[in-house]
């Protein structure tokens, strides 16, 4: 199967991204969870954002660009809330990308979508982060660019609805999102050693 890198959310490696990978690994890829904070992660979302404050964007960024490095063209980028964010802003530096995979967030601005490029977000409905104004842009954009875009709204759920140690957590929407990530994520042959 494919290469996949998780990018965590602004509250730092929890043990949801760490057992999202142990699953799509049971689905036979391969996959990658950079610490992009580099300190334990945190429980609250206001300690989230000032871990994120304290390390920077510009220095997240960097450990991002670090991780993928050695990964192979097609690697999938996958992130949660801020990692989608990430995985977004790496998009336009990795042109074979297999996929993009979005939890919680839209990844920003599409810069580097390629026609036919596939990506799946999965949002709850509402979210907070993610007005709708500015997702339709979003989604305007992506289809304008040629992407082979899948949208999946999750009404009721909190943002990091995934997530089973936080308030948000869905775990009907959360089972509903993996039964629709694991159809998504592209198959292949192996092209590196497994990582952690």
């Amino acid at each position: 199967m494919g290469h996949v890198v998780l990018f965590h959310s602004v509250y730092g490696l929890r043990p949801a991204v760490l057992t999202a990978a142990d699953r799509l690994r049971a689905a036979g890829h391969q996959v990658t969870t950079p610490d992009l904070y580099g300190r334990p992660p945190v429980d609250t979302v206001e300690e989230g954002f000032a871990l994120l404050a304290a390390v920077g964007q510009d220095e997240v960024l960097r450990r991002a660009r670090a991780a993928v490095d050695p990964l192979p063209p097609d690697t999938v980028l996958a992130g949660w809330s801020m990692g989608a964010g990430v995985a977004g802003a790496l998009l336009a530096e990795r042109p074979h990308t297999a996929a993009l995979l979005l939890l919680h967030g839209t990844g920003g601005d599409p810069a580097g979508v390629r026609a036919g490029l596939p990506v799946q977000l999965h949002l709850a409905d509402p979210d907070g982060y993610e007005p709708p104004d500015e997702l339709d842009e979003w989604r305007r954009a992506m289809t304008d660019a040629g992407a082979r875009l899948e949208v999946f709204r999750y009404p009721g759920a909190g943002h990091l609805f995934t997530d089973p140690d936080v308030p948000d957590h869905d775990p009907v929407a959360a089972e509903r999102t993996w039964q629709r990530m694991l159809a998504f994520l592209p198959a292949g042959q192996p092209t590196g050693p497994a990582a952690a």
